[in-house]
């Protein structure tokens, strides 16, 4: 069974930096397409960056210029750099995987921006 840990969040300012880690564990497998979404109260689970199965990457529009995802030199192992943090990117991240015609999901990590 696959399993997602994030890490990573916490709170900073606006203009601030964070970055954020998911480590997968339970498959022998390494895992091609990897991503982050992000959910903020009373708003529907986002895409916030993704790499595809085939190795491109993919970003919602509002992040696209300060946010970067990338693997880690460990196997199974994203993270995503957040630069120039602003109030509306508030919400808790989660990592997730395309798995078996399902998702697997981390347990989502807080991420709360102050103006």
């Amino acid at each position: 069974q696959v399993q997602l840990v994030e890490s990573g969040g916490g709170l900073v300012q606006a203009g601030g930096s964070l970055r954020l880690s998911c480590v997968a564990s339970g498959t022998a497998f390494s895992l091609s397409a990897m991503g982050w979404y992000r959910q903020a109260p009373g708003n529907q689970r986002e895409l916030v960056a993704r790499f595809r199965s085939g190795g491109t990457t993919e970003y919602e529009d509002s992040v696209k210029g300060r946010f970067t995802i990338s693997r880690g030199s460990a196997r199974n192992t994203v993270y995503l750099q957040m630069n120039n943090l602003k109030p509306e990117d508030t919400a808790v991240y989660f990592c997730n995987v395309p798995w078996g015609g399902t998702s697997i999901w981390g347990q989502g990590t807080q991420v709360t921006v102050s103006s």
